[in-house]
């Protein structure tokens, strides 16, 4: 937003208001930009098998995107790019059935995002602490929204990076239905997917 005076043609009473507003505008804080780090950023899962007694778990990894956040001024907003081709369960089988049509389906929907749509703050005399993100989750063609619930969540000067690093963890468990990821799910297979997002960013 750039910062112009009001156009003189406005009223009397309405140039001071404008003013006011165009002033507090200008000088108001401004969130820092983070590059989220692909190699220290993943999201892993875990989904129970069809005797619930047992669980497989994989990842998604080489994930992007960039964070911004503002401690002082209790605002954030994250955006990050989720490769399905980076998909690892540690079987090779099971990563190509999971990237399979009938599962999160590579060939037609490659990527999956994240977006913030709110942060949520602890506040006491000493420090403000996140605890959970609000966002929309885009996958398999679907977007609905998600809340994360902050596991830890901090920022500080990297001593080898001499630069300011922010990162943590966040959870959150979705019913895949949602998504129209359906297998296997009348079957007995569960509908929930536990996801484990942790993530990490420098600025430049």
């Amino acid at each position: 937003m750039s910062c112009l005076l009001p156009d003189r043609k406005l009223s009397h009473y309405r140039k001071p208001l404008m003013a006011l507003l165009l002033i507090m505008s200008c000088v108001s804080s401004h969130a820092a930009t983070y590059n989220i780090d692909p190699a220290r950023t993943n999201v892993r899962f875990a989904i129970d098998y069809f005797n619930k007694n047992s669980t497989h778990t994989g990842g998604f990894y080489n994930v992007t995107g960039q964070l911004q956040y503002d401690p002082n001024a209790h605002t954030g907003n994250i955006s990050l790019i989720i490769p399905i081709k980076s998909l690892s369960t540690g079987s090779r089988s099971f990563n190509q059935k999971l990237t399979s049509r009938d599962f999160f389906d590579v060939a037609q929907f490659p990527l999956a995002y994240f977006e913030s749509t709110k942060w949520y703050f602890m506040t006491d005399k000493t420090r403000s602490e996140v605890i959970r993100v609000d966002g929309k989750l885009t996958l398999h063609g679907e977007t609905h929204p998600v809340t994360l619930t902050a596991t830890n969540f901090d920022c500080y000067v990297s001593p080898s990076r001499k630069n300011s690093v922010c990162g943590g963890g966040f959870t959150t468990t979705i019913d895949r239905t949602k998504w129209k990821i359906n297998k296997y799910a009348l079957l007995g297979m569960t509908r929930n997917l536990t996801l484990d997002i942790r993530v990490e960013a420098a600025t430049e």
